[in-house]
């Protein structure tokens, strides 16, 4: 049985952690979610509301019994990798053994999927020059900047698949599960 890995933390975006979980789940992968602390994650929910706000509202979400602590983590376990965005990317990637993971997935050329605020992991691992990544439109700057190319829509680059936002969930999971069938 395939095994993959969810990477992320407190402030993960809920639909980005619990629908790929719920849909490797239910296709038999075992699923395994790593957070830099083994406890309950508190996901979020990201919301765009134009009479609000000019940008995303955040609300609390529901809530994650997580499998492992990121330090625990041995990637060679692991047969693809799934980073979720939110907020959670920008902590998470301040923690070595994240970005030491991101680079074996980049290395082993093994499946790797990622959306919304999950590139700034790709960009703090420095895998991304000259790769098409499709992120939340915020961090096409950061993407360019590491010397990938920003796409506005989900994206299969290789062993990458990116999109913009949980919105886009369906082509991305569809697209993933074609990688990790071979």
């Amino acid at each position: 049985m395939k095994k993959v890995l969810i990477l992320t933390g407190d402030a993960a975006e809920a639909l980005e952690v619990f629908y790929p979980l719920y849909r490797l789940r239910e296709e038999g992968y075992d699923v395994k979610v790593a957070t830099p602390g083994r406890r309950v994650l508190q996901t979020v929910v990201h919301d765009m509301e134009p009479n609000v706000m000019e940008t995303y509202t955040e609300k609390l979400g529901y809530k994650l019994e997580v499998d492992m602590n990121l330090k625990d983590v041995n990637p060679e376990e692991f047969d693809a990798l799934f980073l979720p965005g939110g907020r959670a990317p920008e902590y998470v990637r301040t923690h070595q053994k994240a970005l030491d993971i991101v680079r074996h997935f980049f290395e082993k050329n093994k499946p790797v999927a990622t959306l919304c605020h999950g590139p700034q992991l790709l960009v703090a691992a420095g895998v991304l020059k000259g790769r098409g990544v499709s992120a939340f439109f915020v961090l096409k700057p950061d993407i360019e900047m590491a010397g990938g190319e920003y796409v506005d829509g989900v994206v299969v680059d290789g062993n990458l698949v990116s999109g913009r936002a949980w919105p886009d969930l369906p082509e991305i999971m569809r697209e993933f599960l074609k990688l990790l069938r071979g």
